[in-house]
């Protein structure tokens, strides 16, 4: 029987797609992939690494594997991904119960290091981080009806609060007819949704053709026979061109929704992360993305307690919040990176400080939210089915307004009719529950 390989891969879904081609290595190789990665033989973490509480939850995810190694239950622990790559003799150091470290440069010779691992060799395998492949073949790993497109990595951005850079590399585009190919391979065996990513998904093209071509890449895929819905998400507010959003506009295979990580509205605080723009400049593109692509979803992600960040920045950051509106948001506290410009700035503020400032900013969505979840009750959206809720006995899914993972969901009931993952469907929405609608499928509508 061949050895069982076992995988858990943390943080962003551009670790995922990562990891999915480390899979597919694995797999053709002859090994048993095995979904439940504690009933393996080999584990391979797939860590992120890019703020505090990652590093934490990554930490602790190996070392729930070392308790299970100690009891003989597993064999072999493999530390690949972000915290490998960041911080590799330290991840040797601190956790010696680990049979292999693989920095992200060498996710190509996994098979090689499970091979080496069996033979009784302990691993510290380290490469340039740029020689990442962002090509070759994947075992999906999301439901069947949707995949994550990764359009680039790395990122040249050089925001002073983040380690990206480091751990990365410089930004490198997939070129087109790469993406093309595999996006044509993953509608082939029944994706529906694309979800583009990358560090900054609208710098695309800019370092292979000169110019930024997430429009042209878009009404490529747009053509796509079989393909429902392409969303986006990690886009830079500079590189929001008026011919990305005229696309967005006129496409009708791209949701109108975006994922814009603004960090912040206040100008001093904007420059001491290195990023451009101020409360007005935001205020207009916004306001323009709006007018431009009607009804669009926004998503955001800010920052709270950045150095400097006094109670009347704060404060304006807060004003800004509650009108803009977003339709989704997310913020983080502050946290302070080593080997990043801003954890060396002046004007460091309190845990607790920044915390408390995160939950306010959090609440004030949470108003924001139920207003607009509100507004829906009554009416009729589409659905997409993504499974069966055995506690709350109904189905659950995701409209085009919400990201898998990082937005709400749907419950529905479908009284008399099995709805199966990956089935378009007619809900109507009668309530909300925090940040999720419930409704009950409205069949006329469905069929």
């Amino acid at each position: 029987m061949s050895l069982r390989v076992g995988m858990v891969s943390l943080g962003c879904s551009k670790n995922q797609v990562d990891a999915e081609r480390m899979l597919y290595k694995i797999e053709k190789a002859g090994y048993t992939l095995i979904a439940d990665a504690a009933l393996a033989d080999i584990v391979i973490v797939n860590t992120c690494g890019f703020i505090e509480s990652a590093k934490q939850e990554a930490i602790d995810t190996i070392f729930e594997f070392v308790a299970l190694k100690n009891e003989g239950r597993i064999k072999k622990i493999i530390i690949t991904g972000c915290l490998a790559e960041r911080y590799r003799e330290e991840v040797s150091s601190l956790i010696p119960e680990a049979d292999a470290v693989v920095s992200i440069g060498c996710n190509e010779d996994i098979v090689s290091v499970i091979e080496r691992v069996t033979g009784g060799e302990t691993v510290q395998l380290f490469d340039d981080r740029e020689k990442l492949s962002l090509t070759g073949e994947r075992v999906q790993t999301t439901l069947s009806f949707f995949s994550y497109l990764k359009i680039a990595d790395g990122c040249d951005n050089r925001c002073s609060y983040c380690a990206i850079p480091s751990i990365r590399g410089r930004f490198r585009s997939v070129p087109m007819e790469t993406l093309l190919d595999e996006a044509e391979k993953l509608v082939h065996n029944g994706v529906r949704e694309l979800i583009l990513i990358a560090q900054d998904t609208t710098r695309y093209g800019e370092d292979i053709y000169g110019k930024l071509m997430l429009p042209e890449l878009l009404r490529k895929l747009c053509e796509i026979d079989g393909l429902k819905w392409i969303r986006l998400l990690y886009c830079y507010p500079d590189r929001v061109t008026d011919e990305l959003l005229d696309v967005m506009a006129n496409e009708e295979k791209i949701v109108k929704y975006m994922d814009l990580p603004i960090q912040h509205c206040d100008g001093e605080i904007l420059k001491a992360m290195n990023r451009r723009g101020d409360e007005d400049s935001l205020r207009a593109l916004i306001k323009k993305i709006r007018e431009k692509v009607p009804g669009i979803i926004l998503r955001t992600t800010l920052i709270t307690g950045f150095p400097g960040e006094t109670e009347e920045k704060f404060s304006r950051l807060a004003e800004f919040v509650n009108d803009m509106e977003f339709d989704r948001l997310g913020c983080f506290a502050y946290s302070a990176e080593e080997g990043t410009p801003a954890a060396e700035m002046d004007g460091q503020l309190d845990n607790d400080i920044k915390e408390h400032r995160a939950d306010i900013i959090m609440e004030q969505q949470m108003l924001i939210t139920a207003k607009k979840n509100n507004e829906l009750i009554g009416k009729t959206i589409e659905v997409v089915t993504e499974g069966y809720d055995r506690y709350g006995e109904c189905y659950f899914g995701r409209s085009a307004a919400d990201a898998p993972e990082i937005d709400g969901k749907i419950f529905f009931t479908s009284p008399g009719k099995r709805q199966v993952p990956g089935k378009f469907v007619k809900v109507k929405i009668a309530d909300m529950l925090d940040y999720d609608l419930i409704g009950e499928i409205d069949n006329e509508s469905s069929k």
